[in-house]
């Protein structure tokens, strides 16, 4: 990680371009990915929270009322304040449950966040899913965007599915076809991951969702 950015180096890039032709065209057409990481894990962990089933716009609105209206983000601080302060800001009372157990937990030190970084992969999704609100898709998204742990490809992502049938031309990723391609990109998946999203988002010309189409009777 440098700065507040996932970085793609030479070393992950040229290996998965070695491994694989068609990951090589589509880094080879997108260029350099960027992605903006929040490093603090407490941040990142309420981040995800707060953003789950609403759309990019409505949580970066919360967000930053959230993050105002507190003046900063911190277990202490969260545990301080009521849930209804929480709530005021436009998140469900469950969401706001989650938070502050979250919270109350890292304070009272029954969860310790500060030892995630020292577990692997495994473990840190069995120790963020035993807090309430976060699953395994969520444990695996602040692995990549907030600890950038370099490996994580996640099956339960809709967006990383679709760019793989885009990418390689399948109707379905199985389970059997995710685990080939998660051994063939390993261990560099989450900058794999970074473009099977970029393709995903229909922003590059040449590539199509093969899934079989709905047929309505």
């Amino acid at each position: 990680m440098e700065g507040d950015y996932f970085i793609c180096g030479e070393k992950e890039l040229s290996f998965l371009k070695e491994k694989d032709a068609r990951m090589k065209e589509a880094i080879l057409r997108i260029g350099v990915i960027k992605r903006k990481v929040i490093p603090d894990l407490f941040t990142a962990l309420v981040s995800s929270i707060t953003a789950q089933q609403i759309s990019s716009k409505a949580h970066e609105t919360l967000w930053n009322r959230m993050l105002n209206g507190i003046g900063g983000m911190s277990a202490e601080k969260i545990n301080s304040i009521e849930i209804e302060k929480l709530q005021s800001f436009g998140m469900s009372f469950k969401k706001a449950g989650y938070i502050k157990n979250a919270a109350a937990k890292i304070v009272s030190g029954e969860f310790d966040i500060s030892a995630l970084k020292n577990m692997d992969d495994e473990k840190v999704v069995e120790t963020l899913t035993s807090l309430d609100g976060i699953g395994v898709w969520s444990a695996e998204m602040l692995m990549i965007f907030s600890m950038c742990r370099p490996n994580v490809l996640s099956f339960g992502d809709f967006a990383i599915q679709r760019g793989l049938r885009m990418i390689y031309h399948h109707r379905k990723i199985t389970r059997a076809l995710f685990e080939k391609y998660r051994r063939r990109f390993s261990p560099y998946c989450s900058v794999a991951s970074l473009y099977i999203w970029a393709v995903s988002s229909g922003e590059y010309e040449g590539y199509r969702d093969f899934a079989p189409k709905n047929v309505k009777k």
